[in-house]
């Protein structure tokens, strides 16, 4: 299985509750409508030591599976519209578990 991690720091005029919500919906949507998504789940609400607003943990099947997510129209529907528009800066961590 692969864990794919993604940290945003929002634009400070989009660094609002109704934001992240939106983010977290759309993006725990996503299970069940992309082949090979196990779970996802989205966290906001940091303690005031965080340098990031939004954290996304998924779980995929494997590395094709991963592959296959960014691209799936769902998945890129929900980041074209719920999150990119509203990011400043992103981090990723892709890493495979057992």
């Amino acid at each position: 299985m692969v864990r794919h991690v993604i940290l945003w720091k929002l634009k400070e005029e989009y660094n609002t509750e109704e934001i992240k919500a939106g983010i977290k919906t759309g993006i725990e949507g996503l299970v069940g409508q992309v082949p090979g998504l196990l779970e996802a789940h989205v966290y906001y609400g940091g303690l005031p030591s965080s340098n990031a607003d939004v954290m996304l943990d998924t779980l995929l099947e494997d590395e094709a599976a991963l592959k296959a997510y960014a691209v799936h129209p769902a998945h890129v529907e929900v980041a074209n519209t719920l999150v990119r528009p509203y990011t400043a800066a992103r981090s990723c961590l892709d890493f495979v578990v057992e």
